[in-house]
């Protein structure tokens, strides 16, 4: 799990990207939900005031996941990245912090 400086301009400070991967291994097992609870606890304690997610739109269980802590999808990039020759959509997903 990180944090990601999110334009690194000094309007966008307090808004940051969380980033989530886990190996095979443990996923299914609640170590997502530990990561992105930790998230929202450490933003709270070092000023961060919005968390987006970047997630691919195929991504279901990564989606589903952020949403179970009350991220919306705040845009959808159609068709922006190139995975093996297939384009996919991306979405950025996105938690006010109070």
């Amino acid at each position: 799990m990180s944090f990601n400086s999110f334009y690194g301009r000094p309007a966008y400070e307090g808004c940051v990207e969380v980033s989530i991967y886990l190996n095979n291994e443990a996923k299914g097992k609640g170590i997502g939900k530990q990561c992105l609870n930790k998230a929202i606890l450490c933003a709270k304690e070092i000023k961060i005031h919005t968390l987006l997610g970047f997630i691919f739109a195929h991504n279901t269980p990564s989606l589903n996941l952020f949403n179970q802590f009350g991220f919306k999808e705040w845009a959808n990039l159609p068709a922006i990245a190139n995975m093996d020759g297939i384009m996919k959509d991306l979405k950025i997903v996105g938690l006010k912090i109070e």
